[in-house]
């Protein structure tokens, strides 16, 4: 195993591991670190502002931490305010089934304590085009008035929420409890050794700062007690800051495009505000598998849509590459069509061009589970991130879990040893880590 004790540069370089950078007191990092003693309160940098980092600043702030953030665009500017935001209670197994259960009950109660206006509960069916005449099923919703062969029940209990909504009100209500939100890119952590390790063998050292490059170009050291690392995908790129090989937490970026029919005026889309229920619809010959998610507003929300890129070249998430931040990620328009015809058959307040397209990269790990845990290089460096396409499902309890883990040692609304950020799984072969109802794939698989 990798050991996380500070070694000699020829040591760490013939192990394949990145030299971490050694701490410097500098009057922001002292200034941060000793206002006040370790043990009164502390002080975490979260690396991430989308609903994995939103969340853990949340809970954190509640424990009376110092949270923070730091994010590259904007609060929420990547998956996290990009995404479908569909919500299944049930649908876990193994070892995500707490994460389901608790994190949709979770939802219903930042629901209300965050007064959001996008969360409600929904049905789901299972839908698949085919001549009109030719129904099989009873689920139907007013707006389903095209050539439908079958319309089922998958589950009377899922909701939907905007993810933009919830991140940003996660974010917010940190903020009112003193969180800050530094915009800027993280570019390593500083260390400082210790005498003897608080856990196992792999303990002895302790970040102290965080680097971060300001958007004018200038560097600052936060101070910290701890670090947190919750940016998605472009979290694989900072195993190096903590003495890690390039490829220690592996994820595949999933870019997919998405297409959102806006109810706005004449449109007629109010009834899929009125008589809403998530569709997961058949494959259709142009590859398209759609899943379509009606939004609070009466907005309709697709993804799905086929053409997803796999993003597996970390140099394409790094500085200079065509994925390095959010607002670089592009959407694929020539799938559009593509939506717009599935859709339409199903349809007809769908078959119109959709009002908006977009993209996000859903981060995904070779099993398709999340890395949440302790770094094991150091004492108090933690990760949370490579959720998959459950990441906004799953936000409330990462955050919680994290800050448990931070706060106490240990997490203990979830059991999170199965994702382990130490595993170093080989490359796993494509598909089977798109979303699932149980053991069963449900939509576009990847």
């Amino acid at each position: 195993s990798i050991s996380s004790r500070l070694r000699p540069a020829a040591r760490m370089k013939a192990r394949g591991l990145a030299k971490p950078r050694r701490f410097k007191r500098t009057a922001a990092t002292m200034s941060a670190m000793d206002s006040k003693p370790r043990a009164q309160r502390r002080h975490v940098v979260v690396l991430g502002g989308g609903i994995q980092g939103a969340s853990a600043a949340y809970f954190l702030s509640k424990r009376d931490a110092k949270v923070t953030v730091v994010e590259l665009e904007s609060v929420g500017s990547a998956a996290s305010g990009k995404a479908g935001g569909f919500l299944a209670g049930e649908w876990g197994s193994g070892p995500t089934t707490a994460l389901h259960k608790e994190s949709f009950r979770m939802h219903k109660e930042l629901a209300s304590e965050l007064e959001l206006e996008t969360f409600r509960e929904i049905r789901t069916l299972s839908v698949a085009s085919g001549s009109k005449g030719q129904k099989k099923g009873l689920e139907q919703t007013m707006w389903l008035d095209g050539n439908i062969s079958q319309a089922r029940l998958m589950d009377d209990k899922t909701a939907q929420v905007t993810p933009l909504e919830i991140t940003t009100k996660l974010m917010e209500a940190a903020k009112g409890r003193g969180a800050e939100v530094v915009i800027g890119r993280a570019t390593g952590v500083e260390f400082r050794d210790v005498v003897e390790g608080k856990g196992d063998e792999e303990g002895g050292r302790r970040a102290e700062g965080v680097v971060v490059r300001l958007p004018g170009g200038d560097e600052t050291t936060i101070g910290c007690t701890d670090v947190l690392v919750a940016a998605g995908v472009w979290s694989s790129l900072m195993a190096p800051y903590f003495g890690l090989p390039e490829d220690a937490w592996p994820i595949t970026g999933i870019k997919s495009t998405h297409v959102i029919w806006k109810n706005e005026s004449g449109s007629g889309r109010d009834a899929i505000r009125d008589d809403p229920a998530a569709l997961f619809c058949a494959e259709e010959p142009n590859g398209t598998h759609l899943e379509l998610y009606p939004r609070s507003n009466g907005d309709l929300y697709a993804c799905g849509i086929g053409g997803s890129d796999y993003v597996e070249d970390r140099t394409r998430l790094a500085e200079g590459g065509d994925c390095e931040t959010p607002s670089r990620v592009k959407a694929d328009v020539s799938r559009v069509k593509a939506a717009q015809k599935s859709a339409g058959i199903l349809s007809s307040l769908l078959a119109a061009e959709p009002e908006h397209v977009g993209a996000c990269i859903r981060p995904c790990p070779p099993d398709g589970l999340p890395y949440m845990g302790l770094i094991s290089t150091s004492e108090n460096c933690y990760i949370s991130a490579g959720h998959n396409c459950w990441g906004i499902l799953w936000g409330p309890v990462s955050g919680k879990l994290m800050s448990e883990l931070i706060m106490d040692g240990a997490a203990v609304t979830a059991d999170i040893s199965s994702f382990s950020p130490s595993r170093f799984l080989p490359k796993a072969r494509r598909g089977g880590k798109g979303r699932k109802m149980v053991d069963v794939d449900v939509g576009e698989q990847w």
